[in-house]
This record gives C-alpha cells, structure tokens and sequence, in this order.
C-alpha cells in the first residue's frame, strides 16, 4: 500500500519537517519505495516533483527536504507499486487543469475494475487504475458546466464520486483545486490540526523535533493528512471509512 501526506493552512507554512517523516518511510522505514512525488500550490500555480526512485534515496527528495518549501496546500504521495508498472508517468500525484485550477490527486489503495468505466477529455498518462479514477472523477466534474460552480456544489459532487469509487476496492486519496483539500477515507487516514497554543512535535520515522511556537504566528491554522501518524508526541485523529473530509483555509469545513 502507498502512503499519504496533504496539508491545508490558512497561511503559506513549510512542509518540510512532515515531508521528512514521509520521505523515510519511502524505502527506509517503510516499503514503499516505487517512487514518489509533491505537488505544493503556490497562488494560482502549482509546483509538481516526482522520482521513481525511493524517496529515501532521492536526490530530489533531499533537495527538498532543505528547500524551504511553503504553501497554503501540499499534496505528497510515496508509492508501493500494485497496479502499473515503475515508471515516472505512474508516480502520484496527478495534475490535470479544469475550470483554469489546477487539480491534484493521490490514491492509495486499488480500484478493481475501473479501468472500464469510460473517459472523456481527460486521459491517462500512465497505466494505473489511480490515474484512471482521477480522469474519470474530473470528467464527471467537468459535466457541471463550463464555468467553475460554487465551492458547496463541488463538495457534494466530490462526495458523491468518492462513494461511486469506494466499493471497487480500497480508496483513500487526497484532491485539490489549489483552494480546498479533499481527503476520502477508504480504509486508513489521520489527520490533525494545529493552532495557537503551538507546541512540539517529533516525528516518529526520523530523529527530528520542531518546536511550532518559534516558527508560527498566533493566527496560523494548520491541518495535516496523513496515511499513518507522522509524530509521536501529538493527537492524531481517524477518519471513519466512507468519510469524506473537506478543508479551507486550514479548518475542517
């Protein structure tokens, strides 16, 4: 099974010290070492890295773990190949563009079967069922209409993919237009939030403690996913299978 990472924050926030803990797990503490891949939305834009290498061995992924990379949202995926063979065009997460956003998309899991329902526009690049369900998802997205619908209208369309895609098989996945996180729980996903008063945190993969109070402003909101605890020493949450959660600006809507 791959891993997931996403945060949200209502403030650009660096995401290296989680990206670190996830890195490791990229073939060193963990077996998902088929590749990986970033994506961290700046504005409008997004900035998008993907290695078939492990990400503990990447030099790329050592690249930015000393990058100071910060965003209102990330996306990040480290993969144990299932379906579709190692490859850079297999390695989440996924860009496509549809109401001009930029939409990105990580799975974990497998989707039996899906590779039947058809395409539209919107066509793989690889050979992965995951891929495949994100092309399918934005099509039926893209059937809305041509203008980018109210934000409450795009959550329970998205809500209602998810659970057309749940039952073919395991289903957690992160998804962003660059102004909302999505994150469906299939099987397995935690997430947390963190806020004034801040803390200190140490991450669970890697001998690497960061206390938040020094590095944050009082007002800073900041959610992270995950598909496993990135840290000991804070309250990670489960999401409940079939949950869909849904988040702006750092706080779960």
């Amino acid at each position: 099974m791959c891993e997931l990472l996403g945060m949200n924050a209502n403030a650009p926030t660096d995401i290296r010290f989680s990206f670190s803990g996830l890195a490791r797990r990229g073939g060193e503490t963990g077996p998902h070492g088929d590749g990986w891949g970033i994506a961290f939305y700046e504005g409008k834009g997004a900035r998008a890295f993907h290695d078939p290498q492990p990400s503990a061995r990447s030099d790329i992924a050592r690249l930015l773990r000393d990058y100071p990379i910060h965003s209102r949202i990330v996306v990040a995926h480290v993969r144990r190949a299932n379906r579709g063979r190692v490859a850079l065009e297999n390695t989440h997460p996924f860009t496509r563009e549809l109401w001009g956003r930029v939409w990105t998309f990580a799975h974990n899991g497998q989707l039996k079967g899906v590779k039947r329902w058809p395409l539209g526009a919107f066509r793989p690049v690889g050979t992965t069922d995951s891929e495949h369900a994100f092309c399918w998802m934005l099509e039926q997205l893209r059937a809305l209409g041509d203008e980018c619908p109210p934000a409450r209208r795009i959550d329970a369309e998205i809500r209602r993919l998810c659970a057309a895609l749940a039952p073919l098989g395991v289903f957690n996945m992160l998804l962003s237009d660059g102004r909302t996180l999505y994150a469906f729980c299939g099987k397995r996903l935690c997430y947390l939030t963190r806020r004034a008063p801040f803390g200190k945190a140490t991450l669970i993969d890697e001998d690497l403690s960061v206390d938040f109070s020094k590095v944050t402003r009082p007002d800073d909101v900041v959610s992270v996913i995950a598909t496993r605890p990135l840290t000991r020493d804070e309250a990670w949450i489960d999401a409940s299978p079939g949950q869909l959660l849904v988040w702006r600006d750092g706080e779960l809507r």
